[in-house]
């Protein structure tokens, strides 16, 4: 890491304000790494703008100094995608945190990149509307990160994931200057610039603003759980479901060490006895979700499901979902640090990666809980670890390189809504050939020719250029 030049600094605390302009080593350790478990990298400065113009001005400070930059929401992301190479000007958005307004009629929104996933919902609801991806991180993770990484949810099988949900972006691009990408016509002509934003991890310019689709809140909701005795007949319950013709909003999958760690920590009554357990949720109207609801229950059971539960009230279900979202804090009472996988297999093929995922990760003396999106075989084995022990971050790489190279073979791809970052940059060429993955990198040339914008993350171009460090056995962070 080396120091900032006092005219950079300089520079930037004229355009923002010194306090917004971050430089101690100590202030700086703090955004020196993601939620992903890749390691860390302290950035050269790190500003808080709050106007689309403070971000247009750090921005041009730092192609002017001929630094990188990185952009950075609430540091929620679990590919490393935030993590800071080669001492970039790190721009962190979590000051613009406003709902700027709202259009009932058109149910749309304009909200700035800061603002968190699950206040956009608690703003909008008395209105009746809400924000339907929900990552497990909502409560903590914010829009402009979500765009980043096209973030999903449970609820993202039926309703889709962010992309599905943002109508346009304002965007500044490398050069400083802004451009808005899409707009509210449903059928907006010419090429689709923002889905190609959507997804780019910040390679392609920092979300300033961003118009987000409102869905209006279900008039009837039925939740259930369904617990089994194997995996295998909870896969069964999946195929089943879907090929009996019903989209659930939501068919989620936990096995039975992550069933174990939830129910120590949210106490909602989960089966500890069971193998696997199927957290169903479907919504509509009340006739159609009863008959949705009981078909459900019969191809639960015809698939051999031991019991199956439909929560009574709406603090049962909350408490159900509670569950399902603390997966990952609630391993804190196993180990303290945990790598999360997020590939995507063919649903027919989850009983055979699931076997092969325990396989890989007990054969290194390691634990795994499985969590995941069933309904669209977008699977979140957690590896469990406590890095001061000697070699155990060796095996959880290799565990994590394994577990990638199985999926795909298993006809999956790398990533379902975590994104690429890091993590899985110099996996890419598993999926992408050797033309497919020029193009993208025209297309992301095309946004930022001199590729100063989160440098060396997402698409394969040689060897890091930043050093990651490890976190230093005893660190707080």
């Amino acid at each position: 890491m080396s120091p900032s030049s006092p005219e950079l600094l300089a520079e930037l605390r004229a355009a923002l304000a010194p306090i917004r302009v971050l430089d101690s080593p100590f202030e700086k350790v703090l955004y020196a790494r993601d939620a992903s478990a890749v390691g860390y990298a302290p950035p050269g400065v790190v500003c808080l703008p709050l106007t689309t113009a403070e971000v247009q001005a750090c921005v041009r400070i730092a192609a002017a100094h001929g630094r990188p930059v990185t952009p950075r929401g609430s540091g929620t992301g679990l590919a490393g995608g935030a993590v800071p190479l080669n001492d970039p000007v790190v721009i962190v958005t979590t000051k613009m945190n406003r709902l700027v307004e709202v259009d009932e009629d058109s149910r749309t929104a304009w909200v700035e990149p800061g603002l968190l996933n699950l206040d956009l919902s608690r703003q909008v609801a008395h209105l009746g509307l809400h924000y339907a991806p929900d990552p497990s991180s909502q409560q903590t993770c914010s829009i402009g990160g979500n765009v980043a990484s096209n973030s999903g949810g449970p609820h993202c099988l039926l309703h889709g994931c962010t992309s599905a949900h943002v109508l346009a972006i304002e965007v500044v691009l490398a050069d400083g200057s802004v451009c808005v990408l899409g707009g509210p016509e449903p059928d907006a002509p010419g090429y689709d610039l923002r889905g190609a934003f959507v997804g780019s991890e910040g390679t392609m310019g920092i979300a300033t603003k961003i118009l987000v689709r409102l869905m209006p809140n279900p008039p009837t909701i039925r939740t259930l759980l369904a617990d089994f005795a194997s995996i295998r007949d909870a896969s069964a319950a999946v195929s089943a479901i879907i090929g009996a013709g019903i989209l659930p909003a939501a068919l989620e999958m936990m096995d039975a060490n992550c069933i174990a760690a939830v129910e120590n920590f949210a106490h909602a009554g989960l089966p500890l006895d069971a193998a696997a357990v199927l957290l169903v949720e479907v919504e509509g109207l009340a006739a159609g979700t009863e008959i949705a609801a009981s078909e459900i229950v019969a191809q639960c059971r015809a698939s051999g499901a031991r019991a199956v539960r439909v929560a009574a009230t709406v603090e049962e279900r909350m408490l159900l979902w509670k569950a399902r979202k603390s997966a990952f804090g609630a391993i804190a009472n196993i180990k303290p640090n945990y790598y999360l996988h997020d590939c995507v297999v063919p649903r027919t093929k989850l009983v055979e990666v699931m076997e092969k995922v325990v396989d890989i990760v007990e054969s290194r003396g390691l634990i795994v809980l499985n969590v995941f999106h069933a309904g669209d075989g977008n699977l979140h084995p957690l590896i469990v670890f406590d890095r001061r022990e000697p070699g155990v971050e060796e095996k959880v790489q290799q565990a994590g390189k394994a577990i990638i190279e199985a999926c795909v073979a298993a006809g999956g791809v790398l990533s379902g809504e975590h994104g690429i970052g890091l993590e899985k940059r110099d996996y890419m060429a598993l999926v992408f050939s050797a033309v497919d993955l020029e193009h993208q990198q025209r297309l992301r040339d095309v946004f930022d020719p001199a590729r100063r914008m989160n440098p060396e993350k997402v698409l394969p171009t040689g060897s890091w250029c930043g050093e990651l460090h490890h976190v230093p056995e005893g660190a707080w962070i």
